[in-house]
């Protein structure tokens, strides 16, 4: 009688099943393409600002769901203009979010910034403060440490230059009226208006804002410079040191 071994056996068994693919949940199919029309034909008004992000998520991320990406993004940091406006090392800690895609929302937060500043830059501020307190919002309002800039302008109070003079913590940053004043003098500038902000949303002065203001109005005055305001931008308002009387 023919003995057939284990080794010849096993190649008459059946193979061995392939395992199945995951199904795609019907609400993944085809939502690129709905979420995308609909931005198309309604804009960005009436997105949510998780869809918001999972337009620009599409960019970096090609396949799969990036909804759950995106409510991390919203969970962690509060809102759409919160998370492009954070450290890309934190965007960077959130799961999903690798360098690529951190990249990618800093560089919506520049053209932000960039479109914003071309309303107000080499344009007398009188004629367009709407413009400039819309720039300084969109700027620094949403963002996590205290930052100083200064709107440096001419003689027709035209603004020249745009520049952050130092950044801070949560509730402090360093400024010192030797650096503004040279700054200043470097760029001719007749005038200034301090800008800075308030993490904590609240734009409420501090009586260390007030002191700061005090000096660097006091340094400026004595070498012929002007010092029309300080704004203090928080998260929904500003305070003008102007209009408070407090300059």
């Amino acid at each position: 009688m023919t003995q057939f071994s284990n080794t010849q056996a096993s190649l008459f068994e059946a193979p061995a099943p392939i395992p199945a693919k995951p199904r795609v949940p019907s609400y993944i199919a085809g939502h690129r393409k709905r979420l995308r029309d609909r931005f198309l034909v309604g804009g960005p008004e009436p997105l949510p600002d998780y869809e918001m992000l999972e337009l620009l998520l599409f960019r970096t991320i090609r396949n799969g769901d990036v909804k759950p990406v995106a409510y991390r993004l919203i969970e962690t940091f509060g809102d759409f203009n919160r998370v492009i406006s954070a450290p890309i090392q934190r965007l960077k800690e959130v799961q999903g979010v690798g360098h690529e895609v951190a990249v990618d929302l800093k560089l919506v937060e520049a053209a932000a910034h960039r479109l914003s500043q071309a309303r107000v830059l080499q344009k007398p501020v009188i004629s367009s403060w709407d413009a400039l307190l819309e720039y300084c919002r969109i700027t620094m309002a949403h963002r996590e440490t205290e930052q100083f800039r200064i709107l440096f302008l001419d003689r027709k109070n035209v603004l020249i230059a745009d520049e952050m003079q130092a950044k801070g913590t949560v509730d402090h940053v360093p400024v010192y009226p030797r650096e503004v004043i040279k700054r200043a003098l470097d760029l001719n500038a007749s005038a200034l208006i301090l800008v800075h902000n308030h993490p904590s949303g609240d734009p409420t002065p501090s009586q260390a804002d007030i002191t700061m203001t005090q000096d660097i109005v006091r340094a400026c005055e004595a070498v012929g410079l002007s010092v029309h305001d300080h704004l203090i931008v928080g998260k929904s308002r500003e305070t003008s040191f102007r209009s408070d009387g407090l300059i």
